[in-house]
């Protein structure tokens, strides 16, 4: 059951791919969408995964990834509504869409794999699901350019599809990110966020597991309490709290913390979702006014585990850019890229006031 009058509709793509409708509270759509009637060539095969044997790390070789569209004109976009002169990704106009992508990272195909252990050239299917969230029929724009109506409609399809991917056979994280500006990579204007469904619990995530362990069970709750008595606090509501670390990494870096445990989207009340997305759109909002041009950004949502330490590992955005001044970006060179070892270029308390600025102006 959707929260806030939000509506869903399913059906699938002319290749079998997935495809979710979810149409806002005071949508003007009707329930009707139209059939997909491309002729497509049949999913690319499941890619797969090689172990590095120096970190235990899986790394998932797609290939077919390298075919995806790049920067296309305004009457190709893959992502807008179709037409007869732009046969796209979504057949009917719509409020926000979900679909399993067509070239994905992760899957299609699914099941439980034995990951534990450590080889030379050891292998495996690149199990999960990728999925793409298209936030706008506009060509452009991002997160932070939706009406707070629409911004509500995405945080219910970030919850409901967090429920429907932590069923699947074998999927053991759900990250939803949004990935912002050709400064981070981005190959398509056009407003939109991912769903990436691992098989396994991710990296950093077993970094923070093993800070949980050194720290205690309370370490999202005393991290919040800690940045809270801070000057690093950049907007406050009644239900989350954002912040600039205090060990900011990244000259722009904002973390936001609901005020009760929870682990991911699904286990939030209406009442969260409700306020998010006024306050999230006021922190994307007030980056953007930081300069003249828009900010280039990694948003990711950090959820816990399909089961691990569900009881310990909270909810968590990481926004994070590379920009550190106008017209300069922060590169990761030689010791963060070779050796992980970070240099901040901006004091987290100095970047906060500069953030707070930025959501005033808002």
């Amino acid at each position: 059951m959707l929260m806030a009058g939000i509506t869903k509709h399913e059906t699938t793509l002319a290749d079998g791919r997935d495809l979710v409708y979810y149409d806002d509270a005071d949508t003007t759509l009707t329930a009707e969408r139209a059939i997909d009637a491309r002729s497509l060539d049949p999913r690319p095969a499941t890619a797969t995964m090689r172990q590095d044997p120096l970190t235990g790390e899986w790394i998932s070789i797609a290939s077919a990834r390298q075919n995806r569209v790049f920067l296309p004109p305004a009457d190709q976009d893959p992502l807008a509504p179709a037409t007869p002169a732009n046969p796209s990704e979504v057949p009917s106009n719509y409020d926000v869409a979900v679909f399993e992508n067509r070239s994905p990272s992760f899957g299609p195909d699914l099941g439980e794999l034995d990951l534990s252990g450590l080889a030379l050239g050891r292998t495996a299917p690149s199990h999960g699901r990728c999925e793409v969230v298209c936030f706008s029929p506009e060509h452009e724009g991002s997160f932070g350019s939706l009406s707070q109506s629409r911004a509500r409609t995405v945080i219910e399809a970030w919850a409901d599809r967090t429920t429907f991917l932590s069923a699947l056979p074998g999927v053991a994280q759900v990250f939803p990110f949004e990935n912002r500006g050709e400064a981070i990579g981005v190959t398509l204007h056009h407003p939109h966020g991912q769903i990436y469904s691992y098989p396994y619990v991710t990296p950093r995530t077993q970094r923070l597991i093993a800070s949980i362990e050194q720290h205690g069970p309370t370490l999202f709750a005393d991290i919040l309490s800690f940045e809270r008595a801070s000057e690093r606090v950049v907007l406050a509501g009644e239900h989350w709290t954002a912040y600039v670390p205090f060990a900011a990494r990244w000259p722009l870096e904002v973390h936001m913390l609901p005020h009760r445990h929870v682990p991911d989207f699904s286990a939030t009340n209406s009442e969260e979702r409700d306020e998010l997305a006024g306050l999230y759109l006021r922190l994307l909002r007030g980056l953007d006014a930081l300069y003249d041009t828009p900010t280039p950004y990694i948003a990711a949502w950090h959820q816990a585990p399909v089961v691990a330490s569900r009881a310990d590992i909270r909810l968590m955005l990481q926004v994070t850019s590379p920009r550190r001044a106008e017209s300069k970006l922060k590169y990761l060179a030689g010791s963060e890229s070779a050796m992980g070892a970070w240099i901040g270029d901006i004091p987290p308390e100095q970047a906060a006031q500069f953030i707070r600025e930025g959501i005033a102006r808002v």
